[in-house]
């Protein structure tokens, strides 16, 4: 990876994000070019339905399916085919992800005011969902966990998944796709990708009725129909190339750091990897562990292509305090923390999607069975918004009760604040009722 150096940096408190930020480029994308593509995909799917999705899958994918909703019986076939150690590393992830939904999952809460006087926050599932499992360099297993389990314990009534049809699987999903929409009780579920799917969730076509929101990872075409589809239908995010950043010092283990930046850029030839030191020694270090790793990765051309591009590079900082104000500037994805004291360090971490404390703690786990959501902000997003989780599946409601009584007590209140604003009939509805 090249190096930048920082070191020379000293910008003032106010000037921090915006001088870092600059320092540690990201890769090059236009999503609003990709509009122009994706624009006539999803009005195509709006006007015509099932058969322009159908239409984009032939064109995009090279494979038409026989039908856009896939059988129930090559879900159950696809499980029952499921190698025996995926299924049971599918069940534990499962397991410890459904166990912290189950804790973030937000109660209801019902404050009075005074006698009479109620107002409860009320916490509704989203009634239908839409999730999207990208299929591109590798079938994303592990999203389809991510992206169902909140959804579930959240108590969303109606889920819906799409993912890509393959034609080495006869214009199926991927098969240990369908096993674990199978394993985790999701029948409806679609073959298509891309634009056209997410259009599908966003009007509905055929079998596929209009869901509320749409979640799930995929490339720059599926970032801009998020966009253009935004405001027809809700979206987490809209999630570019994967990216990791680590904090180390001269205790991490280079071998460690050089295997975790390794694994992100193993996901996308457009993948960031960024090294955040003060020890030149430790980057020399990393460097030679990166060639002699990568040498014997199975998709060495891929990582090679990521780690060399501009959106990855090690970064040489004075200390720790620059190193935090860096990472926090640069907002990743997915940020480590190898350092003494790490817990001291992260706590100081403000701006990132999520963070991995300690050199036991890499970002592949959280991949898989952290009991962490995989799905994150990137781009450096991570300073405004927010990782998938139960919450992102519920809407909260007010529901607001008073009796006649409680009515007359603020009543007047009302009254003055409808006359400042202008609007004497606002205050009409409140005496109309006090004055009896």
């Amino acid at each position: 990876m090249r190096r930048l150096d920082a070191r020379n940096l000293q910008p003032t408190p106010d000037e921090s994000q915006g001088v870092y930020r600059a320092a540690v480029p990201r890769a090059e994308l236009d999503v609003e070019q990709a509009l122009a593509t994706v624009k006539p995909i999803c009005e195509d799917v709006r006007t015509r339905g099932v058969d322009a999705v159908l239409d984009a899958g032939e064109k995009l994918d090279g494979v038409r399916p026989a039908q856009l909703r896939v059988p129930a019986e090559a879900l159950a076939k696809a499980l029952g085919e499921l190698d025996a150690g995926v299924r049971a590393g599918l069940e534990e992830s499962v397991r410890r992800l459904r166990q912290t939904c189950e804790a973030e999952l937000e109660q209801t809460i019902t404050s009075e005011l005074s006698a009479g006087a109620v107002v409860e926050r009320r916490i509704v599932p989203m009634q239908r969902v839409g999730l999207y499992v990208p299929g591109g360099l590798a079938p994303l297993v592990s999203t389809v966990v991510m992206n169902a389990v909140p959804a579930q314990v959240a108590g969303v009534p109606g889920i819906a998944l799409a993912s890509p049809p393959q034609k080495e699987f006869g214009g199926l999903p991927h098969p240990t796709i369908l096993a674990a929409c199978a394993l985790l009780g999701i029948d409806e579920v679609y073959a298509a990708g891309g634009a056209q799917a997410l259009a599908m969730f966003a009007y509905g076509a055929g079998e596929c009725r209009a869901v509320n929101l749409i979640t799930g990872p995929g490339n720059i075409y599926v970032a801009a129909a998020k966009r253009y589809l935004q405001g027809t239908v809700s979206i987490d995010a809209e999630a570019g190339p994967t990216e990791i950043a680590i904090i180390a010092d001269d205790t991490a283990d280079a071998a460690f750091v050089a295997a975790d930046l390794i694994s992100q850029a193993e996901h996308d030839p457009m993948a960031a990897s960024v090294l955040i030191t003060g020890s030149e020694a430790l980057a020399d270090q990393v460097d030679v562990e990166l060639e002699s790793q990568v040498a014997t990765a199975k998709h060495a051309d891929r990582i090679r292509t990521a780690l060399t591009g501009q959106q990855s590079a090690t970064v040489l900082v004075r200390d720790i305090d620059q190193a935090v104000d860096v990472a926090n500037a640069y907002a990743a994805e997915h940020l480590e923390i190898q350092t003494v004291d790490a817990g001291d360090v992260a706590a100081r971490i403000v701006n990132a999607g999520a963070v991995f404390v300690g050199s036991h703690t890499p970002v592949s786990l959280g991949d898989y069975a952290a009991g962490s959501n995989h799905v994150l902000p990137t781009a450096g997003c991570a300073c405004h918004s927010s990782g998938l989780s139960v919450r992102a599946f519920c809407r909260n409601m007010h529901v607001v009760t008073y009796s006649a009584d409680a009515l007359r007590e603020v009543g007047d209140h009302v009254v003055a604040l409808a006359e400042a604003e202008n609007l004497p009939s606002h205050g009409a509805a409140v005496s109309i009722r006090t004055a009896r």
